[in-house]
C-alpha cells in the first residue's frame, strides 16, 4: 500500500481539499475514514462558550490547586515516626556526650587537687600549735547582746 504524505490527514481538517485530494484520498482506507468523520464534524454546529468561560476556568483550576495544597499536608505517621526516633537519638547521645564530659572534667580537677596537696609543704610546728586560735579568726564574731543592751 502506498503510504500518503504525514500532512495529508492534517490538510483534511485544515481546509476544504479539491476533487483531485479527495480521489486520491479514496484509496486509503484510513484517509477515508477520516474524511468521513471530518465532513460528520463539519455538520455539527458549533457550540456557544459563555463570556466568562475563561474566568470560570482559570478559577477552577486554582480551586483545585489550593485543594491538592491543602491535602498534601496531614499527620502521616509513617514518616513522622523516624524523624521523632532521629531526633531522640541525637538528644540522648549528646546528652551522654556532655555528661561524660563533666564527669572527665571533674576526674581531672580532682586529680590535680590531690597532685597539689601532695606536693604541698607540710604545716610548721608553730600553725599546729596555735590551730585553736587560726580556727576561731575564721569564724564569724558574735555581737554581744549584754553590750547592746547598756548602748541602747
Amino acid at each position: 500500500m502506498k503510504e500518503q504524505p504525514s500532512n495529508a490527514g492534517e490538510s483534511l481538517w485544515r481546509r476544504k481539499l479539491a476533487e483531485a485530494e479527495r480521489a486520491a484520498l479514496r484509496a486509503s482506507p484510513e484517509l477515508e475514514l477520516e474524511a468521513r468523520l471530518t465532513a460528520a464534524l463539519d455538520k455539527i454546529s458549533e457550540a456557544s462558550v459563555p463570556s466568562n468561560f475563561t474566568a470560570r476556568v482559570l478559577a477552577a483550576v486554582e480551586l483545585e490547586e489550593m485543594r491538592s495544597a491543602r491535602s498534601r499536608w496531614h499527620w502521616n505517621w509513617h514518616s513522622l515516626f523516624p524523624r521523632i526516633a532521629v531526633a531522640c537519638a541525637v538528644l540522648i547521645f549528646a546528652g551522654v556526650g556532655i555528661q561524660r564530659f563533666e564527669t572527665n572534667s571533674h576526674r581531672l580537677a580532682l586529680a590535680k587537687d590531690v597532685a597539689m596537696v601532695t606536693t604541698a609543704q607540710p604545716p610548721s610546728v608553730d600553725a599546729l600549735e596555735n590551730l585553736d586560735a587560726i580556727q576561731r579568726m575564721s569564724q564569724p564574731a558574735h555581737a554581744d547582746g549584754e553590750l547592746l543592751a547598756v548602748l541602747q
